[in-house]
């Protein structure tokens, strides 16, 4: 196949030969141990905390996420629950070798059977019980080759442990066969802003030193590229490069139309590099960082820390604050802890806090608080608003508690199908385009087997997301897009030409959005976008974008 397909991480494209990750450690034997039980239990114990330390030391060498991703590693290789069972199997008389490698496994395919963001954290435990049994065996672990020339690496997976580290001068791109959009691969690969693409299955079969184009614009590999495609690869990573090197400036069309630009952000310390990157504030502080680390709310005070913190360093600028969504691929025991058969369904966002509302209102107290002392301009908006009864009672809320914008996320098609009454009580809508793809098509955005379906540039997802932009202009309120869609640059056009007043990402995507722009006027933009809606299906409307952003282009030229 000349083109293989899957979910492509960032927007970049990049060339290279191919080099393949080295295979993992064969099983171990099930033969019995020649050693004590004591003895065995000592090697493991010696091993595990090796393990653990060389983990903790590569995350404090990476920094960032990588560093929590990499203690969270830590942590799950000296899990006393897998000590135990790692004991028992010794205690049966069982080699470390063999004890760590099943006791591991049983849990590894637990989690994969949880699925969504437990699922994916299935690689991981993998990778642990890979390194304890290397370190038994007094042997390297596996991890990435060095072929002695810059490469497109293809694994199966790639641990936290080897993502965080990479050498970017060698590595031009990664391509792995499983994992998706929430693996701590895909994680740190959009951090670190390596060209990547998940879920490639059929990569499987690239052969060592082939070439290969990666496009994780378009979530493309092209094998056996032409001269042609690989000067048009080449053209693209070079302008990419220049309008990430140009001077910033404020988001806005060709026709001066300003289109405010804004991070998406999960902690106050990615701040400074969003601003860095040229953020005008932000459109998504996830708020989930201060409860997913915790068996316990935290308190008041803790939140306004952190809340203090990140709006210190956007004075005078918007920041967007979600509160608390909790529930389906987060769940939190203090908040919901009933089992759901399918929570993504569930007590999950608003619902969730409203069955607990002294975490909303103390959520909302410390904000306030943070507010009060700082210079930004803060909005808080609910999580998965369905209703208009709820957007009332989010809005009414947050006015007791002196929060001056209140707002709500469009996630799911009944918000957004009755828009125009949602925004004629609140201050703003922003729509999450992730969410709001997977109930639109019934496909769970964190299930392998329907990734086709999660698509955000499907004309019935466009559709409403054109009904929260028609409710904004009739109600004279704000419509941003705070989900992974505003990252793609021409993607980003199109949502302008919806309706949409600002767009949110990752701050790694700012520049490509930015350039792109800049191309086109509202005109344009709403001319593209109505091309985009005459379409079937997502690639229909994709290519109907294409060309009709290439005529618009072609028109506007000297």
């Amino acid at each position: 196949m000349p083109e293989l397909r899957g979910v492509g991480i960032g927007l970049g494209v990049a060339q290279g030969p191919v080099a393949r990750m080295s295979e993992p450690l064969p099983a171990p034997s099930d033969a019995p141990s020649e050693k004590t039980a004591d003895e065995e239990t000592a090697r493991v114990r010696e091993a595990v905390s090796a393990v653990a330390r060389e983990l903790e030391e590569r995350g404090a060498k990476a920094g960032g996420a990588a560093r929590d991703v990499l203690e969270a590693q830590a942590m799950m290789a000296e899990d006393p629950t897998l000590e135990s069972e790692v004991d028992t199997r010794i205690g049966q008389g069982k080699t470390g070798e063999w004890a760590v490698y099943d006791a591991f496994a049983s849990f590894r395919d637990q989690l994969t059977a949880m699925g969504g963001y437990l699922g994916e954290r299935a690689a991981d435990l993998d990778d642990v019980a890979q390194r304890v049994i290397a370190h038994l065996r007094g042997v390297p672990a596996p991890g990435v080759p060095d072929p002695g020339h810059p490469f497109v690496l293809v694994a199966k997976d790639l641990a936290p442990a080897d993502t965080a580290l990479l050498d970017l001068d060698k590595v031009l791109a990664l391509i792995t066969t499983d994992g998706g959009p929430t693996s701590h691969t895909a994680i740190l690969a959009r951090e670190k802003s390596i060209v990547a693409i998940v879920g490639v299955a059929a990569a499987a079969a690239l052969a060592e030193g082939e070439p290969v184009i990666v496009d994780a614009a378009k979530g493309v590999v092209t094998t056996a590229p032409t001269a042609d495609e690989l000067e048009q690869a080449q053209n693209r990573a070079d302008a990419r490069r220049d309008a990430a090197s140009a001077p910033l400036t404020p988001g806005a069309l060709g026709d001066g139309t300003p289109i405010p630009l804004l991070a998406n952000l999960g902690k106050p310390g990615g701040a400074a590099e969003a601003v860095e990157l040229g953020a005008e504030g932000v459109g998504l502080f996830r708020t989930e960082f201060l409860f997913l680390s915790s068996t316990n709310a935290p308190t008041v005070e803790q939140q306004r820390e952190a809340y203090t913190e990140l709006l210190d360093a956007f004075p005078g600028k918007k920041v967007v604050v979600r509160a608390l969504d909790a529930g389906a691929d987060k769940p939190l025991a203090f908040l919901n802890d009933a089992h759901e058969e399918n929570p993504a369904l569930g007590l999950r966002g608003l619902r969730a806090l409203r069955a607990s509302e002294d975490i909303l209102r103390e959520q909302l107290t410390a904000l306030q608080q943070a507010d009060a002392a700082t210079q930004a301009d803060l909005w808080v908006m609910a999580p998965m608003v369905a209703t208009v009864e709820e957007t009332r009672y989010f809005t009414d809320l947050c006015r007791d508690y002196g929060i001056k914008t209140a707002g709500v996320m469009v996630e799911v098609p009944s918000s957004a199908l009755l828009a125009d009454r949602v925004l004629a009580i609140a201050d703003f809508a922003s729509i999450g385009t992730n969410d709001l793809t997977q109930y639109t098509l019934a496909a769970d955005r964190l299930l392998g087997s329907v990734a086709s379906f999660q698509d955000p540039w499907h004309p019935a997802v466009l559709r409403l997301i054109r009904e929260v932009g028609d409710a904004g202009r009739t109600n004279g309120k704000p419509v941003g897009i705070c989900g992974e869609a505003a990252a793609d640059p021409l993607l980003a056009v199109v949502l302008v030409g919806l309706g949409a007043n600002s767009l949110s990402m990752a701050p790694t995507a700012l520049a490509d959005v930015r350039a792109s722009l800049l191309d086109y006027t509202l005109d344009d933009a709403r001319v593209i976008a109505e091309a985009a809606l005459t379409a079937d299906d997502a690639a229909g409307a994709r290519s109907a974008a294409l060309e009709a952003a290439a005529t618009r282009k072609k028109e506007t030229q000297p």
